[in-house]
């Protein structure tokens, strides 16, 4: 059997659409290389886990700007999980007729914003232990802590979902943060 030819353009391919801009892809992976090396590599409280920290609130706060100004998928506005979204979306995933949305679903619009107030709570907690007044606080170490390990479990529960639902909406979304195109197989 003879292998199927491969389009030039990715996004010219049948069932394919171009949905996550650069500026969105490297949001998410410099994102994601700034949560792993804080949580596994760095030392709590080292200048790298302060900067890290620093850097991934920056791209966070990047990322909201381009939720405002950005291409369309990137738009807030194309994917904000509204009450009414999220209702229909869980109706077609309990019926099992999901069809694909072209950006984020409401759910993984959910997850998103909530892993970005996770990462800006970490900003937050941790900017204020080196204030004169949470110097060595314990109860602000405490809630930087717990912040850490929820942000943890969300990005698990994100990358486990990404595999799930692109199996259930055949959809290689992984892949399609890396291209920017979302295509069925």
């Amino acid at each position: 059997m003879a292998a199927r030819p491969v389009p030039a353009d990715p996004a010219a391919a049948p069932g394919a659409a171009p949905v996550w801009d650069l500026f969105v892809r490297l949001f998410h992976w410099s994102l994601v290389a700034c949560v792993l090396l804080n949580f596994f590599v760095v030392e709590d409280g080292e200048w790298l886990h302060r900067w890290l920290g620093y850097t991934a609130s920056g791209l966070v706060a990047a990322r909201i700007v381009w939720g405002f100004v950005g291409t369309r998928h990137a738009r807030f506005a194309d994917f904000f999980p509204t009450p009414a979204r999220l209702r229909a979306h869980l109706r077609s995933l309990l019926r099992h007729d999901a069809e694909p949305c072209v950006g984020h679903n409401p759910l993984g619009a959910l997850m998103m914003l909530a892993l970005m107030a996770a990462v800006l709570g970490l900003g937050l907690t941790g900017y204020l232990q080196t204030t004169d007044r949470f110097w060595g606080d314990e109860a602000m170490e405490d809630v930087h802590e717990w912040i850490g390990q929820a942000l943890m479990a969300l990005a698990g529960v994100h990358a486990v979902s990404a595999l799930v639902m692109g199996r259930i909406e055949r959809v290689a979304l992984v892949r399609a943060m890396v291209t920017g195109v979302k295509r069925r197989y």
